[in-house]
Formats: structure tokens, sequence, C-alpha cells
């Protein structure tokens, strides 16, 4: 090899969440030396996530908890989530290899359960561990790791395990600059800066220290994390490593990065970004240096989840203009793109006092903390009241002429234990409420309505992949996966895709690059 490296792998790895743990794994399984670089010390988004990952097809937790389902019946759902985002044999095979997958990660070390949540929630709570986290309603296909609170952290933790136990070579604190291309344009290396010694010390404690802040107060998060980026430009030191094999990009996505957001994503603003510093669009940005091109930079999905309490799905969501705006039912991505849609961005849940009531009821057994202060909230100082729906509309600002009459239509279908009309908007006869006792609550749900209620984001574009080997098109030795990639989610997001589609594409991407030999450089096990 050239002199000027310093250091060299088979598979070189940039990003250390879900998806560049699973292609470690995998290209350490297929025999070859794997060196994972990471910006900071590891886990990515994956750690601060609620650690829910999709599956279905009849894993072991759907089975046991008696619920059947099949590869072609997720499929079946999954093509309307999906769109033509994917081709449709890659999609067959994503669930066709869903409940290998669970099995895969337990076999990891990873926890699972399959104690069932029987109501709709966003995130069930410690009693629960296998719930239906998508618009289909029926089956429940939202694997989360088996932990108390978010449970993305021992994902990761045992994740981060499994590479170190099978020899695979971490080096934190190292940011990825440029990658080194041959001259026919084959990416053979990385160029990075490295930190060692006090200034390591200082960057980790001030990176996490900016986390949490990123998430919730952004001028805050970005004024902690100014001194992480000026310890990496003072002290970082060079550092080049050669990838006989290849290089597999999974920095994650670009939501932290606000020029690109404004370039690509215009309309997505206000919402809660989901991720960390990390997630800055690096690795993208090294893809297309390369060469490379992108596709669905504009897909972002942002959540507005109505429950827990799973009562509040009763409600009626409408607009400034009275209109519905939405099935209520459905999952809080499809819900926060139909709001944003909605005139000036803004809905409301129209709740009366029986269903209230209900609500109430539900806080303390149906949430976790961090729901908990939410719901709270939105049932008490967050709601606007009349003895009327209308009188209830003009004090919140809402057509009260178009409230009656999306009121009206939404009433037949209401009545418990009658043979009644359908819901206009389809949500399920079962969680229809008639709306018919005063006081009646307007809650702001809009999805810019940060006071309250802060509406999560994520970027869901990224490089074009080749969907059978995870090689970044028209790029020779260069591999990309998870939010750095366009991937299953792309098009849309229902709680656990975007953790499963780095499960598995890390694995693709990392097989790949491991058996991608050019020349015996690395004995293969599989």
């Amino acid at each position: 090899m050239n002199d000027s490296w310093d250091e060299s792998a088979d598979v070189v790895v940039v990003g250390f969440g879900a998806a560049g743990a699973c292609a470690a794994i995998e290209a350490a399984d297929a025999g070859a030396r794997v060196i994972v670089l990471d910006r900071f010390t590891g886990g990515g988004a994956t750690a601060i996530s609620g650690g829910i990952v999709y599956a279905g097809g009849g894993t072991q937790q759907q089975r046991e908890a008696g619920v059947t389902d099949t590869p072609a019946a997720m499929a079946g759902y999954l093509r309307e989530e999906v769109g033509d985002v994917v081709a449709a044999g890659t999609l067959r095979r994503f669930c066709e290899q869903s409940a290998g997958m669970i099995e895969w990660l337990s076999g990891l070390g990873v926890p699972f359960d399959a104690r069932r949540c029987p109501y709709k929630t966003s995130y069930p709570t410690n009693r629960h561990y296998l719930y239906v986290s998508d618009s289909e309603g029926s089956t429940p296909r939202g694997h989360r790791v088996l932990a108390r609170g978010t449970s993305g952290r021992v994902l990761a933790a045992r994740l981060t395990a499994a590479a170190r136990a099978r020899g695979v070579a971490v080096h934190t604190q190292t940011r990825v600059e440029h990658l080194v291309t041959d001259s026919g344009g084959r990416v053979t290396g990385v160029e990075c800066r490295t930190l060692r010694g006090f200034p390591a010390l200082a960057h980790r404690v001030l990176h996490r220290w900016s986390v949490k802040p990123a998430l919730y107060l952004p001028p805050v998060g970005r004024a902690l994390h100014r001194p992480v980026t000026w310890l990496e430009r003072r002290y970082g030191r060079p550092l080049r490593i050669a990838a006989r094999g290849g290089v597999v990009l999974c920095a994650g996505g670009f939501v932290f990065n606000r020029t690109m957001m404004r370039e690509h994503a215009p309309d997505y603003r206000g919402g809660l970004r989901l991720g960390t510093p990390g997630d800055d669009g690096s690795g993208i940005r090294l893809g297309v240096e390369a060469g490379a091109s992108t596709a669905h930079l504009d897909r972002v999905t942002i959540w507005r989840f109505l429950s827990p309490p799973s009562a509040m799905l009763g409600g009626l969501l409408v607009d400034r203009n009275g209109h519905r705006v939405c099935d209520e039912s459905r999952y809080g991505a499809a819900i926060g793109e139909a709001i944003l849609r909605s005139p000036d961005a803004k809905a409301w849940l129209l709740l009366d006092a029986a269903v209230l009531a209900e609500c109430r009821r539900q806080v303390w057994s149906q949430t976790l903390w961090f729901q908990r202060w939410q719901a709270i909230w939105l049932l008490t100082a967050g709601r606007t009241t009349g003895r009327t729906p209308e009188a209830a509309a003009r004090r919140a600002g809402i057509d009260p002429t178009g409230l009656a009459t999306t009121l009206a239509a939404y009433q037949p279908a209401a009545p418990v234990g009658v043979a009644a009309t359908p819901d206009p908007a389809g949500k399920p006869a079962g969680l229809v409420r008639p709306l018919a006792t005063p006081p009646y609550s307007l809650i702001d749900v809009s999805v810019r309505n940060r006071t309250a209620v802060p509406a999560p984001m994520l970027t869901l574009g990224g490089l074009r992949v080749d969907e059978d080997t995870g090689q970044v098109l028209g790029v020779a030795g260069l591999y990309a996966a998870g939010r750095t990639a366009v991937g299953i989610c792309s098009r849309s997001y229902v709680s656990g895709l975007s953790l499963a589609d780095c499960v598995f594409s890390g694995r693709r991407a990392g097989r790949s690059a491991a058996i991608s030999d050019r020349g015996g450089l690395h004995a293969h096990r599989g």
C-alpha cells in the first residue's frame, strides 16, 4: 500500500450508529478487517431514539403474542407507504428477511419482548414492547427494544459491543473530511482529523452537553456545540486510512444542516430536529464530492401524534376553515404531513366533555414521562373552550360555520352499538365518538406550535445506491446505508422503519464491501 497511509483496512465504515454498526458486523463476519470512524463517541441518532424496529412477517414476538402476519401482508401494507422509492423486489426482500432480522439482532444480544400494547399510541409504556406503529391499525409490527424509557441507547450499546467483540477497530472523535480516490475514480480511503489526549476529553463532554439542548432548544444547542467544532479544527491531527475493499458511509441525514434544509426542504421548519449535530449531511456531501448523485432530499417526515392518551383519537381534527384534516387514527407522520399541507399549517382537535374526561383518566396509565407533560398541558392550559362547538371555534380563530358542517357530517358515524354510517375520513368505527356533550374544547396541534408539543422531524433522502449491494451509483469502492442513502423509508415513514432500514441496508453494504475483494486481499467466511 501507499506509504502515505497511516493505517489500512479492508473496509472502512464512516459513522457508528445502527447502520454503521451493522455494516461493520457483517463485514467482519465476512472475514474483513474493519475500521469504524465516528465524529463523536458512537451511537448516533440511534442512541437517542425510541429503539423501535419495524418488523413483521411472523417474528417470534408476533407469534408469542398470537399475532398472525406474513411477509406478503407486510409488503402489501408497506407498498402504500413506500411507493416506488425502491423496487418491488427490494421491498419484498426486506419483508421476507424481516423476521430473520429480529432473530439476527437477538443473537447479537439485543433484547425484545412480546408484551403487546392493547391501544393505539405513539410509543408504549414500560409494560408493552410490541405495538401498532403504523397507520394500518391492526397488525403490531413495532418491536421496541426491551428497556425502560426510550430504548435506543440499549440497541446502540448492544450493537457496539457486538462489533467490538468481532475485532472491529473503532476510532471515535475522528471526523472524516475527504474521500481519497485513485486515477480511475475508485474510492481507496479516507482523510480525517482525529483527537487525542485532553482535547478529546473536552470534546466528548461538550458534545454530550449539547445533544439534548440541540433537540429542544436549537439556539442553545448551537452555542454549546461551537466549542466542539473549534476543538476539532484546532487540535485534530491528520489521519489517512486506506480501504482495500471499500468505504461505507453511514453518517446519518442532514436535519441539523440548516443550509441543506432551506435548499431541499424549505417547508419543514419549526419542527424538533430528531438526531444529533452529526446529522449535518456530511456523509451525503462526501459522496457527492466523489461523483455520487442524490434523490429524495426533499422528503422529510414530521410527526404530529394525537395519542397517547388513546381517547384523543376520538376527537375531530380540523383546519382554520373548520374542514376535516384527515383520519385522526393515522400514524403521526401522516397526520403531520396533512397538517403541514393545511392552511397556514394549522390544525385543532375538537373534543367534547366526555372524551376530555376519558383522556384525563388515561394520562397516567398510558404515558411515559416525556409524553405525560405534553398530554397534561394539552388537556388543561393548551385548549380553548366553549359551550358550543361554534363558540369554541370563534375563540380559537376557526370558521364556526365550517366546523359545524364538518361535525354534522361526522356525527352520523358516532352512535355506539348502532349500524352507523362509515366515517367520511375512514376512521375505524371503534374510535369514533359522538362529540355531543358540552362544553367543547379545541386543542391547537399545529406542527409549528412548539410551545407545548414539538413536532419531531428527520430527513429521508440521500445518496442513490444499487439496491442489491448498497454501492453508491457511479462511484466504485463506495457504499452507503441508513439515512445517508436512499432506502425503504425515503418516501414515507412509520415508527421503526428507519432503524429497520438501517439494519437492512447496513448489513447489505457491509457484506458487499467485504466481498469486493480485488485480488484476494482477505479471506471470506460466508
